[in-house]
């Protein structure tokens, strides 16, 4: 177990807003961080820095301090306000959008942000045909997919042309994947820009070093309000109960989802735990294209067999609520409240398998060590093996680190698993159906419906909530989506996370988002 311990030259180095020094002794309870220098107890390395190329909120607590999109969450909301943008006028018809860009502003290299610095984003990503398209892939293109053209009108004024009516585009422009990148860093970078990211954001990237740290400085040449910090350290500590450890030892700052049984160990003066409700969902994708849960009856079955409020009350601890379906009860517009869980039910689910003729199938189950809003993913793996094995399944556990978990699952699950544990944090209700319950979300279309699911219906209904801008017909669509996919159930719909993270004393001005995204401008540490 590495830890941190700060030498004399790294507190220059901190000082100076350059590289920090580290070494390998154990800290004591006595152990004191660099003030103005925040260290942040990350889940897992990030994949790549580049926010056209990831997928994991992980990734994306670090992106949002160094990037900014035209849009951007306001304050406590999942409402889009601006940002690098300062305003913008809609067609009637709802599919033109003009933005005014935000004057003076420049990427840390030095270069100008401007309306060409904007189309460059949007065509890498979306035009096939553009010479740094094969930086990516983008696997979030999705979002994006209704644009049809993103024209210069002037050098601050920047036009998007939309193939239809899209209701969550100012919203999808404020999530990480619509971050604004350096265009000349990407040139110079190419394929290597992920380890060498330029925004606009208030701190600039100084270092990764793989599976150690990623240190970003203050940018003294924001345009807005500048960091209230020098630096901050976000390091990867992907086992749990070392970066309680590490908290609790003072290694670091502030760690972000704390483990449910964790958090009594954070009572008192010397830590603030910190907790907001969110867009979270975390399910099981059942493989629907082959195997036991390619029939209807053994989806169900899965979904009666696991015992959910067991899950949320002693392995979570009553950090989250049972879920209902594939929709997070916090889009309370979109949300349907007319279903209920499916009960814990095993003399059903074992007379669904008879049924089926699946008694003693063999299950082959993905399981992560962590990561992104996955909670406590391998004791609840263990839990949900054990509810299966009950009702007669035979289920072997297959367990990954997040990163590793995200490339055998994201690419589909044929030939290799019936079932992974997966959990989303989003910004709209369009997204997480829209993304992996489609048919064209099939993995080999860019998409994340790893499982294979495929309903009509359900494509027809996502297809007209995403252009309909009323928000009333938005909800009655959504809502009778949730409807067929739960009947469907092609996830087992396990639970709802309240988010937590913990700060140590020395940390001020803090506050969770509704994003899950980890915004530190305003962050102070003594």
């Amino acid at each position: 177990m590495t830890f941190f311990t700060w030498t004399r030259r790294g507190l220059m180095a901190a000082a100076a807003g350059a590289t920090l020094a580290l070494g390998s002794a154990p800290l004591t309870a006595t152990a004191q961080t660099p003030a103005d220098v925040l260290i942040v107890g990350q889940i897992a390395e990030p994949k790549s820095l580049d926010p056209a190329a990831v997928t994991a909120v992980n990734d994306f607590r670090i992106l949002v301090n160094l990037y900014e999109g035209l849009t951007r969450y306001k304050d406590g909301t999942l409402q889009p306000e601006p940002a690098l943008a300062t305003d913008w006028e809609i067609s009637e018809d709802g599919t033109v959008y003009t933005f005014t860009l935000r004057e003076g502003v420049t990427f840390h290299d030095g270069t100008p942000f401007n309306a060409e610095a904007v189309k460059f984003n949007f065509d890498r990503m979306l035009d096939e045909n553009h010479p740094y398209h094969d930086t990516g892939p983008f696997p979030l293109a999705f979002f994006f997919s209704a644009v049809e053209t993103t024209e210069v009108v002037d050098d601050m004024t920047v036009k998007f042309t939309l193939n239809a009516p899209y209701a969550p585009f100012l919203s999808n422009l404020a999530y990480p994947t619509g971050l604004i990148v350096s265009p000349e860093a990407v040139k110079a970078d190419g394929a290597d820009f992920g380890r060498n990211p330029v925004g606009t954001g208030p701190f600039k990237f100084v270092e990764w070093n793989s599976n150690e740290r990623v240190v970003v400085d203050r940018f003294e040449d924001y345009w807005g309000d500048t960091a209230g910090l020098q630096a901050v350290v976000f390091r990867p500590i992907t086992d749990a109960n070392t970066r309680v450890a590490e908290m609790l030892a003072g290694g670091i700052d502030m760690m972000v989802e704390v483990p449910p049984t964790s958090m009594g160990q954070f009572e008192g003066e010397d830590y603030t735990v910190h907790e907001q409700a969110g867009p979270h969902v975390w399910f099981l994708i059942l493989n629907a294209k082959e195997g036991p849960f390619a029939d209807k009856k053994v989806r169900q079955a899965a979904n009666y067999a696991i015992n959910k409020e067991a899950i949320v009350n002693d392995v979570l601890e009553g950090t989250a609520t049972v879920a209902a379906g594939p929709t997070p009860p916090a889009f309370a517009w979109a949300y349907n409240d007319e279903l209920d869980p499916y009960p814990y039910d095993p003399e059903t689910a074992k007379a669904l398998i008879a049924e089926a003729g699946a008694e003693g199938a063999e299950l082959t189950f993905y399981v992560t060590e962590g990561g992104s809003g996955m909670l406590d993913p391998v004791p609840m793996g263990t839990a949900i093996q054990a509810d299966l094995e009950a009702v007669g399944f035979d289920v072997t556990i297959e367990t990954y680190e997040w990163n590793t978990f995200l490339g055998e699952v994201n690419p589909g699950l044929e030939g290799k698993a019936d079932m992974a544990e997966m959990a989303w944090m989003t910004n709209d209700p369009d997204t997480l159906p829209y993304l992996a319950l489609r048919s064209e979300a099939w993995p080999d279309q860019g998409g994340f419906n790893s499982g294979y699911y495929a309903n009509e219906k359900v494509d027809e209904l996502l297809e007209n909530a995403r252009t309909a801008t009323d928000q009333d017909e938005r909800a009655k669509l959504y809502r009778e989506m949730q409807s067929i996919v739960q009947d469907e159930a092609p996830w087992v719909f396990i639970a709802n996370w309240k988010q937590n993270a913990v700060t140590s004393d020395r940390v001020a001005d803090f506050q969770l988002q509704p994003s899950f995204l980890l915004h530190l401008q305003s962050v102070t540490k003594e």
